[in-house]
């Protein structure tokens, strides 16, 4: 079989061992090494030292970032290889014959790299996981909170839809200080404009939805959770801001260019951009880019019958961001996602009916980012030259 590289190193990578195959030549040469910077320094020094053309590596868990982040900053080629690509023949199993088994096949060119972005949009994507985990930390206490209102015998989601807006947040907070609310008490609010004038439900409604009983513990604990969910919201704003001065003008403009989709918005454009990039040259067409966010249908087919093909595992943030944003997508009217949702719902479901419209989305945002960004991108060369 030909070779593709003279010299080329497999690493076996685990939590505080790295296990180096080094293929130089005809020979082999096989070290063991820790997983601090100072001896990760020494494994790249060995392999600069060697020539090394290519040294490859499995995604395991994150072991795999401090290692690749030394290599980048040294200078030398890396990939990293999903562990499914390149499983080798059960039986006997050591380290060493993993790193040996990766470097055999680096060596004759068996091997698929993942997308791994640069540094910089490595570290955006840092940022936009965060703020999602933050989001979802804030839904989970506000859903906590309705729970503890909903055991006052509080009906406050029946009344206003938004349970964190500011007719909702001033009349709990009234309710926490110890003051009833009652036909008075609504009039002064009302006039102060405290309760928002468009409110669907009535003031007897409103009232009697607030008249319950809550216990010291009760009020004490809403008083500790709406604490809870304020500085959530101040840091949630915090990392917006390091978000925006973050992003490149490229990716930016990008952001702009793709907002406009139905269904989404600045955060999760932000969060798409941050997993895609800009650049949509690394995928040759936008059955790839589906295929890679595991989006697409996955092909199950023998003795020429097609059976039920399942969604194939692709990455997480962005798949999850467009099945989000296929929910609100499709509440818009006159839009070919919402038409598009009603037709395979109807005989397929609705959760296949979202994963379909995420895949349209996704379609959409790379021809819009390959056919508008490119010759933006075009003149800022000619402007640079």
């Amino acid at each position: 079989m030909k070779k593709v590289y003279d010299n080329c190193c497999g690493i076996d990578v685990h939590k505080k061992l790295m296990v180096a195959c080094f293929i130089h030549g005809r020979e082999q040469e096989v070290r063991e090494f820790g997983a601090t910077t100072r001896e990760l320094l020494e494994l790249a020094d060995w392999l600069a030292k060697g020539g090394c053309q290519m040294a490859a590596m499995e995604s395991t868990a994150s072991y795999w970032k401090p290692l690749y982040n030394i290599l980048e900053s040294s200078g030398l080629n890396a990939m990293v290889v999903n562990a499914r690509h390149m499983k080798a023949v059960p039986g006997r199993k050591t380290d060493v014959k993993d790193s040996e088994w990766i470097a055999d096949l680096l060596q004759h060119g068996l091997l698929q790299p993942s997308y791994i972005p640069g540094r910089d949009q490595r570290e955006l994507r840092e940022l936009v996981s965060y703020r999602r985990s933050l989001i979802q930390d804030r839904t989970r206490e506000l859903n906590r909170l309705q729970k503890m209102l909903e055991g006052a015998n509080i009906k406050l989601s029946g009344t206003i839809a938004d349970i964190n807006g500011k007719s909702a947040r001033s009349i709990i907070d009234t309710i926490l200080s110890g003051t009833a609310i009652d036909s008075s008490k609504y009039d002064e609010m009302y006039d102060n404009k405290v309760i928002a004038h468009n409110l669907k439900a009535s003031k007897e409604q409103i009232i009697d939805d607030l008249n319950g009983f809550m216990s010291p513990l009760q009020r004490k604990m809403m008083k500790e959770l709406l604490k809870h969910v304020d500085e959530l919201d101040a840091h949630i704003q915090h990392l917006n801001d390091d978000i925006d001065s973050h992003m490149k003008p490229e990716e930016k403009q990008a952001v702009d260019a793709i907002k406009d989709v139905a269904g989404l918005g600045i955060s999760s454009s932000q969060a798409v951009i941050s997993v895609i990039g800009t650049d949509m040259e690394r995928f040759p067409t936008d059955a790839h880019i589906s295929s890679w966010a595991g989006l697409c249908p996955g092909d199950n087919e023998s003795a020429k019958k097609r059976r039920t093909g399942k969604t194939r595992k692709g990455n997480h943030l962005l798949r999850t961001t467009l099945i989000v944003c296929a929910h609100s997508a499709v509440k818009v009217k006159n839009s070919y996602f919402r038409a598009q949702f009603q037709r395979i719902s109807a005989h397929r479901g609705s959760k296949k009916a979202y994963v379909a419209v995420a895949h349209s989305m996704l379609i959409a945002i790379y021809h819009i980012l390959k056919k508008c960004l490119k010759p933006w991108r075009h003149s800022q060369l000619n402007h640079n030259f």
